[in-house]
């Protein structure tokens, strides 16, 4: 039995991770929202009533999006403990609904857009509260000459840090953010005790007042400016494997309640001090002068936190899109012995360069905020999309239906709102989200157009083969290429497979080896499943194995079937392998070759039978599969035996035109005189 002070020190540990992982983005929002919502309406000619009103939208937003939609609905649609668009999209696919791939493409690619702005706007919003400040003979200067060098310089250090794990910071996270969360809570409360009327904020009837006032000069557009308010309210959703639902719900009353308190905080001092104009910092204009220092401090590590939290959601996003085929491979390491930290170079650095570019020119936080927001509207719209259809097949109709048109309204307003920010700097995000999607696209239905083209022309059926086969596997004659040789390669229906395999074991150079294998790697639909299915297809050395392996996996394909080999020769399934020499002559499972196919890119245009659409598809994916990683890096088999072999794309066969014989000799010149 579990004793009680056990139980709550677990309690307590869950809820310092969950701070630590989760909240870095939402929690870092009030450094920057209420100052993007004033600076809206500058000239407004009744500030408390925008005040109160737009305190009260911030709210609600809180409210019905975060709290009810992801923390009360979304949590329940876990995909064995795991979150995010791609594991809610991986739980509720199915034959009939294969069009769900284009919500959790969209919605992943504005993630990943919207979230490149992340660190750029809360370190920058961080260092501008020391513009100006006097800290005895310490004085900090004012200007975009002095933040950008700074904000540039702490992106540098979190980038570059990345490649070593951050196991060990990653343990003081929750402990700082706890501390940070009292720090706001606390300060924003101070002001609430000073200006009590504020709290007539919880009341939704000055969120509706505001919200269709003539005071409020943007109208309803102001949701734009609320809606920073909750951009990390997806994070709840997709971090709920690292830190459990249950953590989740622990902590999100306790951060909530602080936020709040921080933004009444704010409201009530510009309410006080008749707080108006685009240079406003509230945050840190509600601290008493001796503890601005300190504020600038936290809410740098805040902000390290949440672009760290950004960073390793990136790469937990890319790794799934990787794993169900939506991008391209590309080099995954684990810079230490924890499976769930992972470091993708690339996206790292794509990152940064990203977040350079934003600071470089937009140069101020409120600059940043007209970009910020716009692509994470549209991530929400994608992902009640596909709650939906987990709440239609888990419940009755009805109720998946009041859930799409309350919440489906609310963020199709704020998508509406934010499309205000386009032409101040929204367009960034979108035309990175494009970019993404694009590639997306290409790699997906690039494959999926190839693969339905080729499949009547390229494929063969294995099984006509099979007699072939086993006895190549018996002819001596023939050397002996592998005891074991593999082809990573689709299988389907059938027994149907690409044409290119066939010719490559019976070709004009037969391999003879004494197992064959055809290893094909499906998707699961649970994140961590590893499994397998054999058929030996009525031989005893022809194996067709089916790898189930979930996006969290990591595909060691090498380590998979040398693994699924000792065990059928266990079971007596496969002869024991006995080899003559070697380190450990008692091992049972001789040496693997494993066989990799490559398409080439073939000039499209000379095949007559596709379309131009499809050409472009093909031709997308075909360039980006010659610049990912390599299929040897990809399955983990850098220090296996391989041969690859290059196949065309297509082969078209076109009816070959006749020679006509014009002489034939069979003399040499010289001899004719003899």
């Amino acid at each position: 039995m579990v004793s009680s002070a056990t139980k709550s020190k677990l309690k307590y540990a869950g809820f310092l991770i969950a701070l630590g992982i989760v909240y870095g983005d939402i929690g870092t929002s009030p450094l920057y929202t209420m100052n993007a919502i004033i600076a809206g309406n500058a000239h407004t000619t009744d500030l408390k009533a925008l005040v109160i009103g737009s305190v009260s939208l911030v709210f609600w937003t809180l409210m019905l999006i975060t709290t009810v939609k992801y923390v009360l609905i979304a949590l329940r649609a876990d995909n064995h403990g795991e979150g995010g668009i791609f594991s809610l999209y991986s739980k509720v696919r199915n034959k009939q609904m294969k069009w769900l791939i284009i919500p959790a493409m969209v919605g992943g690619a504005a993630l990943l857009a919207d979230g490149a702005l992340t660190p750029a706007v809360t370190v920058t919003s961080a260092v501008e509260g020391l513009e100006g400040q006097h800290f005895g003979m310490l004085v900090f200067p004012s200007g975009i000459d002095f933040v950008v060098p700074v904000v540039l310089t702490i992106l540098l250090v979190v980038f570059a840090l990345q490649r070593k794990g951050t196991t060990k910071i990653g343990k003081m996270f929750g402990p700082l953010m706890l501390i940070w969360f009292s720090f706001i809570g606390f300060f924003g409360l101070l002001q609430v005790f000073h200006y009590p009327e504020i709290l007539k904020a919880l009341s939704p009837v000055y969120a509706f007042q505001t919200l269709f006032s003539a005071d409020n000069e943007l109208g309803i557009f102001i949701l734009g400016n609320i809606f920073l308010a909750t951009t990390g309210a997806e994070a709840l959703y997709s971090d709920m494997g690292h830190v459990g639902k249950k953590n989740i719900y622990l902590s999100w009353p306790f951060v909530y309640t602080t936020l709040m308190l921080n933004y009444m905080g704010q409201g009530a001092w510009a309410i006080m001090h008749n707080a108006h104009g685009s240079n406003l910092n509230l945050f840190f204009d509600i601290l008493p002068n001796q503890w601005r220092l300190i504020g600038v401090i936290l809410s740098t590590v805040a902000a390290v936190i949440a672009s760290q939290a950004l960073i390793t959601g990136a790469f937990t996003l890319v790794s799934e899109a990787i794993s169900l085929k939506i991008m391209p491979r590309l080099r995954i390491a684990y810079p230490n012995e924890f499976r769930g930290q992972m470091y993708i170079s690339f996206v790292n650095w794509v990152l940064f360069v990203a977040g350079v570019v934003v600071v470089v020119f937009f140069q101020t936080s409120h600059n940043m905020e007209s970009a910020y927001g716009l692509a994470i509207t549209i991530t929400m719209l994608m992902t009640t999309m596909l709650l939906f259809e987990f709440i239609r097949s888990k419940t009755r109709l009805v109720l998946a239906v009041i859930f799409a048109i309350v919440f489906g309204s609310i963020e199709t307003l704020f998508l509406i709102a934010s499309l205000g920010k386009f032409i101040h700097g929204g367009y960034f995000t979108l035309m990175l989200m494009l970019l993404i999607l694009s590639v997306m696209v290409f790699w997906y239905y690039g494959n999926k157009r190839r693969e339905a083209l080729s499949y009547n022309n390229d494929y063969l059926s294995l099984k006509n083969y099979r007699r072939q086969l086993m006895q190549l596997s018996r002819d001596q004659e023939v050397p002996l290429m592998a005891t074991n040789l593999v082809y990573i390669v689709n299988v389907y229906d059938n027994y149907q497979i690409k044409k290119s395999v066939i010719y490559s074991l019976l070709g004009a150079r037969p391999k003879r080896a004494k197992v064959y294998w055809f290893v094909t790697i499906k998707e699961s639909i649970n994140p961590y499943e590893k499994s397998y299915s054999v058929d030996l297809m009525g031989s005893q050395n022809m194996v067709r194995v089916v790898l189930n392996l979930g996006f969290k996996v990591d595909p060691e394909v090498e380590y998979y079937v040398r693994q699924i080999a000792k065990n059928l020769i266990k079971q007596g399934v496969l002869e024991p392998q006995k080899i003559r020499y070697g380190l450990d002559k008692n091992r049972s499972v001789g040496d693997f070759k494993y066989v990799l196919t490559n398409n080439y890119y073939t000039d499209l245009k000379t095949v007559s039978t596709i379309s131009a659409w499809d050409r472009f598809l093909i031709g997308g994916r075909v360039w980006l599969q010659s610049h990912s990683v390599h299929l040897r890096y990809f399955y983990r088999l850098r220090f296996s035996d391989t041969v690859e072999e290059i196949v065309p794309l297509f082969i078209e066969h076109k009816k070959a035109s006749k020679l006509r014989q014009l002489s034939i000799k069979n003399q040499l010149p010289h001899e004719q005189h003899e």
